[in-house]
């Protein structure tokens, strides 16, 4: 569906999201029998009213009039149970739907390479996770089967006046090409504003999620009166867009309603003050029916203008989730090697990648880790280090060479089974707003607390961990704002012990802590790090003195390889770098 059409339905995503449906085609046909039904039973309120002006009043029949009474009472109770049925399992099919469009949209997220997540915007993904989903809902709870129940009910309107009287009938359908070319045009309008209303919304959502995100920096800058002028903008905006939607509204409703009045008014004249034949060959009790059914007629196309709009912003909605579900950014999880366990050599073979085309970051990287051994890699900011390790895990795709495991290329490896053997501390470290425990497992159930106590044990962190209230069943709040930088940084180390991983990687993971809890650190770097192979990029001095082997990084090559006595002797690049950034640490 283009976003910048006037085009009112799209047949082909309409028919892609009916196929969700399928599980649930006994409540779909439950709720397509209610329709029937309200229309039927409208119908029969009509025809009914004219029966009683007719049979009863007109006759003074007593008994007519109970018994026509007694039948209105029964319509009227089954239009209710009906309209109960339909409202119900109308929303319930919606919901059911949803869920599933939702979970579908979330494994697919979840499954996106990290380029992919480079490239857009959290606050627009949340849009397209909650507010777009809900939209989608509406087709259903409000939108597709009103508007066919309504049609129903139009059909059955019309047929129905024709075989009262066609004269009438046709009178009264005369006005409808007014209403219906109005309808049109509204629908035309209203597809371009709610595209409009649902791109500013998720603007708006970007917005608020960067800069709640991100409060820290608008206050430490002082930029709130610029941010709040920048949200006015943007609320400006949002505001307009959904003015447009007000003001077609404002427009089309009236002019439904004079329409409407126009036919009443019509029938009401030529069929009673001017005494036409109708009255001559039938009765008064025609035109009270056909007041309810103009009624019936002309209410329904103004509920479907609305309701259309609903359908329109569903569909609006659908087109950008499904947009998503359409995105080929996924690492292909072509491999079927699969691996109890590793014993945890790596090897990059004249390994080439950029982040972006034609843009390359790493020019031809070659090196080896032998089992159990500690390799640092060092460099300057940019230098590629941290692309090494995404590379490792298979976050991005490499454009040549190989990265081999064990001897095995990673992409001969399923994903799950490669990443099962490799943890990674970060410097940044992701906390979920959950206790310890839970962040520690990342509630695998085979990992007890037990496990986890033992485990903080090993490595020195259970007495910090006991310090705190509630113990391991602290909450550390979103992203762990209830805990210290050192103090995540001990939690992420406990996370990567306790998942036993044959590679470990710490990507500058004591590189912005405090003394005492880089003391833990260090301890806790050790034990994690025995039997291991481990990949080590830091800035600390202590860890770069005990590595196996240094990588000296520059602009995407590796310069130099040697053990830090090595490499300080030839008086090189590494040499530099050190007396730069570590001789400070050395002499105090």
């Amino acid at each position: 569906m283009d976003k910048g059409s006037g085009n009112a339905f799209d047949y082909n995503l309409f028919k892609r999201l009916m196929a969700h449906t399928k599980p649930y085609r006994v409540i779909f046909y439950t709720v397509a029998l209610a329709a029937v039904l309200l229309s039927v039973f409208a119908v029969l309120t009509a025809t009914i009213a004219g029966d009683i002006v007719n049979d009863a009043i007109k006759k003074n029949d007593a008994d007519k009039l109970l018994y026509l009474t007694l039948a209105m009472l029964g319509v009227l109770l089954g239009q209710v149970i009906s309209q109960l049925g339909f409202n119900y399992y109308a929303n319930w099919l919606g919901e059911s739907v949803i869920k599933d469009v939702r979970i579908a949209l979330f494994k697919k997220m979840i499954g996106f390479r990290m380029q992919y997540f480079d490239s857009s915007s959290i606050g627009v993904l949340v849009t397209r996770a909650v507010a777009d989903m809900q939209r989608i809902g509406e087709i259903f709870s409000q939108g597709f089967f009103v508007i066919v129940a309504d049609m129903l009910k139009m059909l059955t309107a019309a047929v129905v006046m024709l075989i009262l009287n066609w004269k009438l009938a046709l009178l009264v359908f005369a006005l409808l090409p007014v209403i219906l070319y109005a309808t049109r045009l509204f629908q035309k309008a209203m597809k371009i504003a709610f595209t409009e209303v649902r791109a500013e919304v998720a603007n708006l959502n970007s917005f608020v999620q960067e800069r709640i995100g991100g409060m820290k920096i608008v206050q430490l800058f002082t930029r709130e009166n610029i941010e709040k002028e920048n949200f006015r903008k943007i609320n400006e905006k949002h505001k307009n867009a959904w003015l447009k939607t007000v003001w077609y509204n404002s427009i089309f409703f009236p002019i439904a309603e004079i329409v409407s009045s126009i036919a009443v008014g019509l029938v009401v004249y030529f069929g009673v003050l001017q005494n036409l034949q109708v009255l001559e060959r039938e009765n008064v009790g025609v035109i009270v029916s056909f007041l309810f059914l103009i009624e019936l007629l002309f209410r329904p196309l103004r509920q479907i203008a609305d309701k259309f709009n609903t359908l329109q912003m569903g569909m609006v909605a659908a087109n950008r989730v499904f947009t998503i579900l359409d995105t080929d950014s996924q690492i292909e999880d072509t491999g079927k090697v699969v691996k109890a366990e590793v014993e945890g050599s790596i090897a990059f073979s004249d390994v080439r990648f950029g982040y972006l085309a034609n843009e390359e970051v790493l020019h031809g990287i070659s090196f080896d880790v032998q089992v159990g051994q500690t390799v640092a890699i060092v460099g300057a900011t940019g230098a590629g280090k941290s692309t090494i390790i995404n590379l490792l895990s298979r976050f991005y795709e490499i454009n040549s060479g190989a990265i081999l495991i064990d001897g095995v290329d990673i992409k001969d490896f399923t994903l799950t089974s490669l990443r099962s053997h490799i943890a990674v501390v970060l410097q940044d470290v992701f906390l979920f707003a959950d206790t310890i425990a839970n962040n520690i497992s990342l509630k695998d159930p085979s990992v007890t607390l037990e496990d986890i106590e033992k485990a903080a044990k090993q490595i020195g962190v259970h007495e910090f961990i006991n310090s705190l209230p509630g113990g391991y069943t602290y909450n550390v709040k979103e992203r762990g704002t209830m805990l210290s930088s050192g103090q995540r940084q001990l939690i992420a180390f406990l996370r990567a012990y306790v998942s036993n991983p044959s590679i470990l990687v710490l990507d500058e993971a004591t590189s912005s802590v405090d003394t005492y809890s880089e003391q833990l650190i260090q301890r806790a770097t050790e034990k994690i790090t025995e039997g291991r192979t481990s990949i080590i990029i830091a800035h600390r001095l202590a860890t770069i003195k005990k590595a196996d082997k240094i990588l000296v990084m520059d602009a995407g090559r590796i310069v130099e390889t040697g053990t830090h006595q090595t490499l300080l002797k030839k008086g090189g690049y590494y040499s530099n770098l050190y007396e730069a950034q570590f001789l400070a640490e050395e002499v105090a």
